[in-house]
């Protein structure tokens, strides 16, 4: 009896300690293209993302489920897995990537296309504001601020 009621237990709080997805609804099936790049280091500053180069991420919903993010990092393409608990509100929470498969082809010189891909492996959270995404990196190091797509 006392191993059915820690087995039972154990089941319990195994479902309960892991975040989903579905409870980042605010994200689910969005598309954001990035905009700039905050680094906190003060000699890197700001960075504007040209004009030129394009950044996605796709945040997809396939048959009803989410979890799936396709990327466009400038001349390449990426998809990984996606993993977010929400806050008190969906607004912002958690949100992590899981490993990230990139196609390598050599994009032109002045590309942020390794720049990216390095940031998007240390995303740890979100936040929606004012219509726009943004994301904050491993140990505050910089955020990723990107606009809804067309």
């Amino acid at each position: 009896m006392k191993a059915a009621i820690a087995a039972a237990t154990a089941a319990v709080l195994t479902g309960c300690s892991a975040p989903t997805a579905e409870a980042a609804t605010s994200l689910d099936g969005t598309t954001w293209k990035l905009t700039e790049i905050q680094s906190m280091d003060d000699a890197q500053g700001t960075t504007t993302v040209p004009a030129e180069q394009l950044y996605t991420v796709d945040f997809g919903v396939r048959d009803g489920e989410s979890g799936r993010a396709a990327f466009q990092i400038d001349c390449n393409r990426g998809s990984s897995s996606w993993q977010a608990s929400a806050d008190d509100s969906a607004d912002s929470g958690q949100l992590d990537f899981g490993p990230i498969a990139v196609t390598e082809m050599a994009c032109p010189p002045g590309s942020l296309d390794q720049r990216v891909s390095r940031a998007l492996t240390a995303v740890r959270s979100y936040v929606l504001q004012d219509g726009r995404l943004h994301l904050s990196l491993f140990a505050d190091s910089g955020i990723l601020t990107w606009e809804p797509t067309d």
